[in-house]
């Protein structure tokens, strides 16, 4: 059995414990809850899935905020801090599935849900400080999330 490590440090070969988002360029993105469009961003910006599991803080919220404004993935080498692009960002606790063994993914590495909810809520926070413009999708809902991958461009950050 393998002890439950700090944040950042290695629980078994190859898997990393740390808050996790996958950050895709889009032209556009969309949530939909119940019929409803509850976030979008318009044109150029980030789409960015977000996971938390047990050891994450609200200062890695906002170092993955600030990687988020700051990282280049736009046209021309560009940030969202340059441009002033948008981002969707989504709750995404499926991030931490782990389908190594079985057909069944368990979810053992995903932080509950009342502290993944105010975590991703602080990257939200956060991001909004720095002087973004984020839209949202609604926690614990049965999202449809639709977009226009640009590139694709589609990069993973664990911080």
């Amino acid at each position: 059995m393998v002890a439950r490590p700090a944040a950042g440090r290695v629980v078994a070969p190859g898997i990393m414990v740390g808050m996790r988002a996958v950050v895709q360029r889009v032209d556009g993105a969309s949530v939909v809850v119940d019929g409803e469009t509850v976030g979008a961003i318009e044109g150029e910006g980030l789409c960015v899935l977000v996971g938390v599991t047990h050891d994450d803080t609200e200062e890695k919220a906002a170092q993955l905020a600030r990687k988020l404004w700051t990282i280049r993935m736009l046209h021309d080498e560009r940030s969202c801090s340059d441009t002033g692009a948008p981002l969707l960002v989504v709750s995404q606790f499926t991030l931490y599935g782990d389908a190594r063994k079985g057909r069944r993914p368990t979810w053992n590495a995903a932080a509950p849900g009342d502290v993944a909810e105010s975590l991703v809520d602080e990257v939200v926070a956060q991001l909004r400080a720095l002087g973004a413009t984020v839209a949202t999708g609604r926690f614990g809902a049965r999202m449809r999330v639709s977009l226009t991958n640009d590139g694709p461009f589609t990069v993973l950050l664990e911080i």
